[in-house]
């Protein structure tokens, strides 16, 4: 055949040609648009909308491209399908009739679909949880000695090894399952409610019991229970005033494109006119940290966990709670397989004490290999054998069932005591805890806010005060703020303004509280007569109008006053059609501390635990609390956090030495936390918010206080259902006690392992002779069964944040177990002695070596259960202990008496009872020498101090500069000359001039020369450098705490005096210089008397309370 020239080759048809296929494709292309106009155009619109359609089919398709596969521990030849993102509701779920709701046949198959209406699922794998008590390192080098008794055909120690084992993880699991069991029917008496229509009618269920689809009734006062889209006010009951604003509102969304999905967050983004009147305001600042009430409308999404303000609507549940707004933000904090310090340290326990047995194997092996020893003969004298004893002794098999036992049931003591342990490592955090920032309101403070004789106006009757006071308030008796409740309950003391009340008052609008105004309005009516009722902060209602100048005078004056004494002060005004508004007086309301709160606080300090508070009140309500409850008064706006224009390392200082912070944010609280943890501390902060859940997260141990949110539940290690700071004194003196509990039981079982290893490794080299395995093996049994006893021993609890100190942990270990062994082998040097030693008629060896160390290693226990901090009185064990530990010697007792599998030895094993009393009294003096240096050791100062972390540690370089950076931000800027860089501070010493006349706005329109802008440069550059700008005083005072803080007060309060003279420049609060008018001069003078002493601030901000807690 022939070969064709590679030019004149044809190519195949098969193959295709590229270019041929475009030039093809680029012909159709413009033929399928040929054609009429018209005609074109309605081709192109059906090719669109058939792309759509194909994308929106598409989407299952995408979604099963992110789905992420795991393969899990127990079936590694399986992948699983790991929940990637939410699943989609279909859309006919939601078209639910409202007066019908879902029937009780459709809630399985939805449930199925979407899951409880929970953040998190408590249910558990019970199999797979008892099966994961045999994995770890230690359980792992146990299962190699149950394979290596099989190999050598021991089959009673095979059998005995296999009991220990389930024996460990039956204990583990059945301890850590009713904990766990106390832990849900706690939760479950705390679980959220909501009215649900459902079968036709109304009903409340629990709120894990929704789905989507459900129609629920979303009322004034109560918490939404998942994220709902609203679709019509409460006395629609038909649907017919709401169908067509869901309609057009439906329209306006295809119009934007969006998809019709349920979860669609940026309906509410939707300002169009298609949505109607408002139906319902809001409270979202758990989720965004805005106090102010956002105004909903048919059609919006009513987010999880917020709080309705105003109104009364019908909502269809769009999804379940994990895949809300509010379960997502919660899954980016949660950390579910985060390993805990706890789990570090026992593992590094483990793989030391793993690392020496295989150190003491291989000692064992070289002298058995110069002595000739086979591997696997003689039955027990051996290489596999000793190997067999090692792995057996060298790893204690209880050490992780033992402290997880400990763990459960002291996490079951808390939950009698009101407070849920998330996490059993949680509690190892709060007993090293040194630092708590508490909240004010129901921690520190009852609570329950108090009516005081009130602020009237002269010539104003104070029965229309207190009408007017509750008229301006809100009328839904079911869900009163308690603000709103005390004045209402006022009312008892008042009962002609109750007969004021009953004559015939109608409301025609009522606007709630928002931080924007401050104020709460009501617009009512009697008698044809129309009035406007406010109430709020002090300054708020002066802004109104103006009052007469002497009325203004006391009142401001009266606000101050209550502001000093700690009291919250709302002003209260009204106005009738067509007169001008009158200033009636002011309610006085206080908060006041716990009866037990001072003492607690006093504890804390005893315990080592320095308290600061944060709340959300004014400086001076915060002082004064302080003054109460026994705390310092170094109180200070939380301003100084972001805006106070510190150096890294001053501002960590101020915050060490602050005593609390006001007017607190959220993110105040993280980075108070964060600034706390980089100098050392281990802290605990107490949340309630969405928006808590990072600090929570962030802090070393969250606490959510009672009625937190979900989120902030979840992200919490520890959940209190109880007011109050006793409650979390008492858990942190609780883990106190559960951490010494399991740290005398590591150092117990160290020193075990220790004892028998070195006496045995010695045993082997010199005398060819060890203990036979089966004894070995009770050993193991004796020591972990009694031990398990500890948890529940009365335990003595540190006067100081306690620590694992692993190095001090080893010594002691170490050398007690040392004396063990010295103990152990004088026994058996007397062996040796012609008239028998301790034998006084008759026993063996191995049963007079297997008592003697049975007796001495149970005894133990009752030394390292002893207080090893100094200053902490020890406590009388308990009887669960005493009872176990004296039936172990018992038993060991009767083992050596009858010789129980003694094997071949004289008088087949038997001890007479004369031997076993002297055992026992030699037993007991080693005991109390190993007493005495243990007592002596822990007296030893550089002893106590080895391993402890070193608390408030500094790092002046680092800290600055760290600090400067994050304020250091590098702007970029055009103008017609071209654009430039400029370095600027995003903290409040750079000189940013606010607008304060029209003269300074030209100013800033016009361009900048070249020489301008390189001062500006400069000028920045200067400001970046935080100590060495204006920081350069503050730097100077570096490392001084208390003295820092105080020259930054100073620096600031003569800052604030203003200048003399009318439009003169004066400091503005961020440190920026503000042009300051004649009129704003005069009204500065007139409140002059507000601004007195350092840190006075004006009726406004110390009354109200810019961020009230509730």
């Amino acid at each position: 055949m022939a070969l064709t020239h590679r030019k004149n080759h044809k190519k195949d048809p098969e193959s295709g040609d590229a270019e041929a296929e475009a030039k093809r494709h680029e012909a159709e292309e413009k033929k399928k648009w040929d054609g009429e106009e018209y005609d074109v155009l309605l081709r192109y619109v059906e090719d669109q909308k058939q792309k759509l359609k194909n994308k929106k089919d598409d989407n299952g398709d995408d979604d099963e491209k992110d789905v992420k596969y795991t393969r899990k521990w127990y079936a590694p030849w399986k992948k699983t399908k790991v929940a990637g993102g939410p699943k989609k509701v279909p859309s006919e779920w939601l078209e639910t009739d409202r007066q019908k709701g879902l029937s009780s046949s459709d809630i399985d198959e939805r449930r199925k679909h979407s899951g409880f209406n929970e953040l998190e699922s408590p249910s558990e794998n019970q199999f797979i949880k008892f099966i994961s008590y045999f994995r770890g390192p230690i359980l792992y080098v146990m299962e190699l000695a149950v394979l290596l008794a099989a190999g050598l055909r021991d089959w009673i120690d095979f059998g005995v090894i296999i009991g220990i084992l389930f024996l460990n993880a039956a204990v583990g699991w059945y301890q850590e399952k009713q904990a766990g069991d106390i832990v849900a029917q706690l939760k479950a008496g705390i679980a959220m409610k909501a009215t649900v229509v459902r079968d036709g009618h109304e009903q409340e269920i629990e709120a894990r019991e929704l789905v989507p689809g459900d129609i629920i009734v979303l009322e004034e006062g109560n918490t939404i229970a998942a994220d709902a889209k609203i679709v019509g006010d409460y006395n629609d009951k038909d649907g017919s005033k709401s169908k067509t604003i869901l309609d057009n509102h439906e329209k306006s969304k295809k119009a934007k494109g969006h998809q019709s999905d349920s979860d669609n967050e940026e309906d509410d983004d939707d300002d169009g006119p298609n949505k109607g009147p408002s139906v319902m305001s809001v409270d979202q600042s758990a989720i965004t940290g805005e106090s102010l009430a956002v105004d909903k409308f048919i059609g919006d999404v009513a987010y999880y966990t917020c709080g309705v303000k105003r109104g009364k609507c019908y909502g269809v549940v769009t999804v379940s709670a994990k895949d809300s707004f509010v379960g997502r933000t919660a899954a980016l904090v949660s950390s579910s397989n985060e390993r805990g310090h706890f789990q570090i340290v026992l593992g590094g326990i483990g793989l030391t004490l793993l690392v020496m047995v295989v150190g003491f194997i291989f000692a064992v092996w070289i002298g058995g290999f110069f002595r000739g020893t086979k591997i696997s003969s003689p039955d027990q004298n051996n290489l596999l054998v000793y190997a067999l004893i090692f792995l057996i002794i060298g790893v204690p098999v209880g050490l992780p069932v033992v402290t997880t036992t400990t763990l459960a049931v002291g996490a079951a003591y808390l939950a009698r005591r009101q407070a849920i342990v998330q996490k059993l490592t949680a509690i190892e955090s709060l007993a090293g805890v040194d630092i708590l920032c508490s909240d004010k309101t129901g921690t520190l403070t009852a609570n329950k806010l108090s009516l005081n004789e009130p602020y009237i106006a002269p010539d104003v009757d104070p029965n229309w005060f207190m009408t007017v006071a509750v008229l301006a308030s809100s009328h839904n008796v079911r869900g009163l703020d308690p603000i709103d409740k005390v004045t209402i309950v006022g009312l008892k003391d008042f009962p002609k303004a109750q007969e004021m009340l009953k004559s015939g008052w109608k409301t025609n609008k009522f606007t709630p509280f928002d931080p924007v105004s401050k104020r709460i309005t009501a617009e009512v009516e009697k008698d044809g007569k129309h009035f406007t009722c406010a109430k709020g902060a002090p300054n708020a209602i002066l802004k109104l109008a103006k009052f007469d100048v002497h009325t203004v005078a006391d009142y401001r004056n009266q606000a101050q006053q209550f502001a000093t004494r700690g009291f919250r002060s709302l002003g209260v005004a009204v106005k009738e059609d067509g007169k001008e508004w009158e200033l009636l007086g002011m309610l006085c309301m206080f908060d006041p501390p716990r009866a037990d709160t001072a003492k607690t606080i006093g504890e804390a300090h005893d315990l080592g635990i320095s308290v600061k508070m944060l709340t959300g009140d004014a400086v001076a309500i915060a002082k004064e609390t302080c003054k109460q409850l026994g705390l310092k008064t170094n109180v200070y706006d939380s301003e100084k956090l972001i805006g106070g224009g510190m150096s890294g390392s001053d501002i960590r200082d101020f915050v060490e030495a602050a005593d609390g912070f006001a007017e607190v944010f959220p993110e105040h609280k993280y980075q108070v936390v964060n600034l706390l943890q980089e100098r050392g501390h281990l802290t605990a902060m107490t949340g309630d918010g969405v928006n808590d859940a990072p600090s929570l997260k962030k802090a070393d141990c969250g606490i959510a206080v009672e009625g937190a949110s979900d989120a902030a539940r979840t992200a919490a290690d520890v959940v209190f259902l109880d007011e109050g700071l006793s409650t979390i004194i008492t858990a942190i003196k609780v883990a106190r006690q559960i951490f010494h509990r399991m740290k005398a039981y590591i150092i117990y079982r160290i020193a075990l392992c220790v004892h028998l290893q070195v006496y045995l490794m010695l045993s082997i080299l010199i005398l060819n002779e060890t203990i036979r395995v089966d004894l070995i093996v009770f050993l193991a049994i004796f020591a972990d069964v009694a031990t398990i006893a500890i948890a529940y021993d009365k335990a003595p609890y540190a006067r100081q944040p306690v620590e694992w100190q692993l190095p001090k942990v080893w010594i002691i270990s170490t050398i007690m177990g040392l004396l063990l062994a010295a103990g152990t082998w004088i026994v058996r040097g007397t062996l040796f002695i012609g008239n028998g030693g301790i034998i006084q008629n008759y026993g063996s060896v191995q049963e007079i070596l297997f008592l003697e160390v049975a007796l001495t290693e149970s005894w133990v226990i009752f030394i390292t259960r002893l207080a090893q901090e100094p200053g902490t009185p020890n406590v009388l064990p308990s009887f669960q202990l005493i009872g176990a530990v004296l039936a172990v010697d018992i038993l060991a007792s009767f083992f050596a008496a009858y010789g129980w599998i003694s094997g071949p030895a004289n008088n087949s094993g038997h001890i007479d009872i004369v031997t076993i009393v002297k055992i026992w009294g030699y037993s007991f003096g080693v005991t109390v020498i190993i007493l005495l240096i243990y007592l002596i050791l822990n007296k030893i100062t550089w002893l106590d101090h080895i391993g402890r972390v070193t608390r408030s540690k500094r790092n002046e370089k680092l800290e600055n500069f760290l600090t400067d950076l994050q304020r250091l931000t590098i702007v970029h800027e055009s103008d017609h000359n071209g654009s430039y860089f400029r370095f600027a501070s995003s903290g409040s010493g750079s000189a940013t001039p606010k607008e304060g006349s029209d003269d300074k706005k030209q100013d800033n329109k016009k361009p900048k020369s070249k020489d301008a802008k390189e001062a500006d440069v400069k000028k920045t550059n200067d400001k970046g450098k935080g100590a060495e700008g204006g920081d350069k005083t503050l730097s100077d005072h570096a490392g001084k705490g208390d003295e820092a803080i105080k020259h930054h007060e100073e620096k600031n309060d003569k800052s604030r005096q203003p200048s003399s003279g009318p439009g003169s420049k004066q400091v503005g609060t961020h440190g920026e210089p503000t042009e300051v008018s004649t009129k704003e001069t005069n009204q500065g003078n007139s409140d002059s008397n507000l601004n007195k002493g350092n840190s006075q601030r004006t009726d406004e901000e110390s009354s109200e309370g810019t961020h009230v807690e509730p």
